[in-house]
């Protein structure tokens, strides 16, 4: 029991911190405060002069983070136990199996995996491994929600935004197609082959147009046109339905918070413990304490018309 208790704490605190936990606060901004640190040095790192003066202040940097990312993996995976009621021993590989296989718990993997990799096997190519390092900075989304947010609204809106993604994908392959007939000749270098034509017709798709790649006959600029415009349609098609999504998705969390407001003035007012649980749900919503503040007056205005 005491041993379900350790880890239950542990848990709490390895997770984004609630309003009175001061300890899991703490942890959380020391741990984003090291992956920010880690992705700025893999990047100095990359400048040639700055990675030979400064070798050893990395390598520091690097043993430390990966023994302490190690050491919050182990510990995540073996209090993940507390996060469910498990009857025996048996169940408590489901909740760690969870966190092994979620998003969070491959990007902590990843975020030590150069390490070891590099310790076991040093013919590997360094530049991948560093490389690898920068999927560090995914461990910010323990602590932001940007990412969830993102997935569930194409969750929430799937149907139409599986919909636009198909007219995408058809105009895509339509454009490669055409401007490959119409310049292959003409530039057999550039459009060689459909699949080669594709990097043209993603890039003026997604209205980018690097320039580096220009078709030259009437028929190619004919179909360059028709492209661009398609691009812009679909592409603002999807962008629209994502943007819906998100809105929709910030209307509810405030609906949400309005109807706990409304419970927590059921009495008439709003004690110190009531007003700490308002105010992690704002921040768990990613509400501004203005928005707060304007969907609490809201609320106190229902109060006074009703009565």
């Amino acid at each position: 029991m005491a041993v379900h208790h350790i880890q239950k704490r542990v848990n709490e605190i390895l997770e984004p911190g609630t309003v009175d936990d001061k300890t899991s606060k703490r942890v959380d901004v020391f741990l984003a405060t090291l992956v920010i640190v880690n992705i700025a040095a893999v990047a100095l790192e990359s400048v040639e002069s700055i990675g030979l003066q400064f070798a050893s202040v990395f390598s520091v940097i690097e043993l430390v983070s990966v023994v302490i990312f190690t050491l919050e993996y182990l510990l995540r995976f073996w209090s993940a136990k507390a996060k469910e009621q498990v009857a025996d021993e048996e169940g408590a590989h489901r909740p760690r199996r969870g966190y092994v296989f979620s998003f969070s718990g491959l990007i902590d993997l990843f975020s030590i995996l150069p390490f070891y990799l590099q310790a076991f096997f040093p013919g590997l190519d360094l530049r991948v491994l560093r490389t690898l390092r920068l999927f560090r900075i995914f461990k910010l989304s323990n602590y932001n929600s940007a990412l969830e947010d993102l997935f569930s609204a194409i969750e929430q809106e799937k149907k139409s935004f599986y919909a636009a993604f198909y007219l995408f994908v058809l105009v895509f392959i339509v454009a490669s197609s055409l401007i490959y007939y119409a310049e292959h000749e003409t530039q057999p270098d550039v459009f060689g082959s459909i699949p080669e034509a594709m990097y043209w017709a993603i890039i003026t798709l997604t209205t980018v147009g690097f320039g580096d790649v220009t078709p030259v006959t009437h028929a190619g600029k004919f179909v360059a046109v028709l492209t661009s415009i398609m691009g812009v349609s679909v592409v603002a098609l999807m962008t629209g339905i994502i943007a819906h999504a998100f809105s929709n998705q910030m209307e509810k969390r405030k609906l949400i918070y309005k109807d706990q407001v409304r419970t927590a003035m059921a009495d008439g007012i709003v004690d110190a413990i009531e007003h700490r649980s308002l105010d992690q749900l704002r921040k768990d919503f990613g509400l501004s304490k203005q928005q707060a503040d304007a969907l609490l007056q809201h609320v106190q205005d229902e109060r006074g018309i009703d009565e």
